[in-house]
Order: structure tokens, then sequence, then C-alpha cells
């Protein structure tokens, strides 16, 4: 019975992983999702035309690395079901068929290129994930370890693997450079003239409303899947710490140096502050008060970002990025379209769990 249960949670957490990334391969191929027509191109032609025409390095090199984590979650998703080679098979043929869908799909898209040089790219990206997961399956003392600190940390249940995925949908959204840490609203600084002094812009209490709101959303969050709350500050200050750092790496490879640390800002810090002595309140609640809270909060959020604040378009950003690639928008809007949706499913979330 235990084997089974175990079976089931990794299978579970693992499967709400490779969907949630599944539909981030969707968004970045297929956004803004706009301006559909035909072109009078036939797939075959894409998948016959000579790979020159198609190649770039760059391209190539981004498409491998991003169904890298296809093969990686969906084989580790299998693994915990069936057989390596099973798993390899029908891994691949998951990859295969989503980058194939994609690419079909881009032929009905002005502003994109449907590549057969793409499809090999991401075939072998997903080939080379899905052998990492064969791989790393196999090493029982990591996943043994990873399962016992789990059981000992979060509850269990299908409601606690997608708030756990959702968690990760979260950090995933907050790590985007543009965005102030904890906030919704894309800085937008224009361009700085050498040797010129920026002006400050003033202190926006909204922008820290939003900040506190997210805090106190991504603990309520925790809270509702940690067995013991006596772990929330440790657990929420390391999710903190792990978004602060790749926010810090993201900068430093794709802002310019005078923009590395403008996400760090003021709003942000008094922000984190109140919602830090909030949280300490919340904790003392009863638990349905506490949910109840959490989704009046929720809305609040959703209403805030959506309807009070004048947030710029993810374009208006460009200017503080030194690269000019068309997918740093698609990276900007995901962001947007994360922010939109995490509190919609958060309190889905708190729906399920309501009672538990």
């Amino acid at each position: 019975m235990k084997e089974i249960f175990v079976t089931e949670t990794r299978a579970r957490l693992r499967s709400w992983l490779a969907l949630g990334y599944g539909l981030f391969i969707v968004y970045v191929s297929l956004s803004p999702f706009s301006g559909w027509q035909n072109q009078g191109l036939y797939f075959t032609e894409v998948l016959t035309s000579p790979l020159h025409l198609t190649y770039t390095a760059f391209d190539a090199t981004l498409n491998l690395l991003s169904y890298v984590p296809v093969g990686l979650l969906v084989g580790l998703a299998l693994r915990a079901r069936l057989g390596p080679f099973a798993s390899l098979l029908l891994s691949m043929l998951a990859g295969g068929l989503l980058s194939a869908g994609m690419e079909y799909l881009q032929m009905y898209l002005p502003a994109r290129i449907s590549s057969n040089m793409d499809l090999l790219a991401n075939l072998l990206g997903a080939l080379l994930g899905t052998l990492l997961a064969i791989s790393i399956s196999s090493w029982h003392w990591l996943f043994g370890s990873l399962l016992r600190w789990r059981s000992r940390m979060f509850h269990h249940g299908g409601e606690m693997d997608f708030g756990l995925a959702l968690l990760v949908l979260w950090m995933f959204g907050q790590i985007n450079p543009s965005l102030p840490m904890l906030g919704n609203v894309f800085i937008s600084e224009v361009a700085r003239q050498p040797f010129a002094a920026p002006v400050a812009p003033p202190f926006d209490p909204l922008l820290s409303a939003t900040v506190m709101l997210n805090l106190l959303m991504v603990g309520l969050l925790l809270l509702t899947l940690l067995r013991s709350t006596r772990h929330l500050v440790a657990t929420l200050l390391t999710v903190l710490c792990g978004v602060a750092l790749i926010k810090f790496v993201t900068a430093a490879l794709l802002l310019k140096s005078w923009a590395l640390l403008l996400w760090l800002n003021s709003e942000s810090m008094v922000g984190i502050l109140i919602g830090t002595l909030l949280l300490a309140v919340m904790l003392r609640l009863p638990r349905p008060l506490m949910i109840g809270s959490g989704a009046a909060i929720t809305l609040g959020y959703f209403v805030l970002v959506n309807f009070l604040l004048d947030s710029p378009l993810p374009a208006a950003t460009a200017s503080i990025y030194h690269w000019h690639y068309g997918h740093l928008f698609n990276y900007n809007g995901l962001a947007q379209t994360i922010s939109l949706l995490f509190p919609i499913l958060l309190l889905a979330h708190l729906w399920r769990v309501k009672n538990v």
C-alpha cells in the first residue's frame, strides 16, 4: 500500500509539472495568438526544405534547450509508472507531437517561421531530457530522501500536489528581472543618457500594496501545504531567496548593467515588511478564518493589478535589456499571463482545501 501511495504521489506531481511546462511551450510558440491566416504553405514543404534556409545557431540552441525540460518532466512522470524503454518511446512521442503541432500552427502566424530545423532541435532536446530522466530515476537514494523530506514537510493528496505545482508556477513567473521583487508592474524606465543622473520616481503605495498582497498569497499557499506552521518562516524565506537569486542571475544575463538591481526597489521592501507582519497575524487565525481571509486577499490582489494599477505593456521594458531578440516579448508576456492566472488558480486551490 505504501509503495502504491508513493508511486501515485510521484506520478501526480510530475504530471502537473509536465503539463504546466507543456502549456508554457504552447504559449511561447504561438504568442501573441493573433493574425492567424493561411499563407499558402504545406507542412510537407516545411519538413523537406533545406535545413540551412532556416538555421541560426542561436535559434537551434534555444529550441534544443527549451525541449530538454519537456523530455525530463514527461520522462520522470512516465518512469513513475512504466519501464525505461516504454518511457523513452512515449516521452519522445509526446515531445515530437508537441513540437510538430507547434511548427504546424506557426505556418498560420505571419510573425512566426515554421522550420524543420526547429523540429529537429526540439526532438534532440526532448531526447536529451528523456535520457536524463531515465538516468536519474534510478537514483533511489535521491528520490527516497526527497520523498521522506516531502512527507515530513507537506500534506499529501491531490489538492496538495496541485498546490505544490502552483507554487512552482508562481516562482517561474517571479524570476523575470523586469518585474520588481514580488511586484506585478513591469519596470519601464526610458533608456538613460550617458553620465546623466537618473530621476528617482515618486514612491507608489499601490505598488507596495501589490507586493504585500503577493507575499500574503504565497504565504497562505504555503500554510495550506505545510504540515506544521513552525516551518513557514524557513520555507518562505527559502522560496524568496531562491527567487531573488535566480532573478539576479537572469538580470545579469539579460539586463543592461545600470538596470541590474532595478527589481529591488523601495516599494518592494516596504511591501515585504508589511506583508511579513500581517502574515504573522494570520498564523494565529483559525483555519476557516485563515482560508476566508486568504480568499479575500487573493480577490483584492486580482482587482488591484487588473483594474487599479496602470501597468505598462511587456514591450515597454525593452529599454532595460541588452538583448534584442523577439523571445523577450514572449518572456515578459508569459510573466504577465502567470500574474493573471495565479490568483484564479489559488482561489480554486483554497476552495478545494477548505475542508481538508
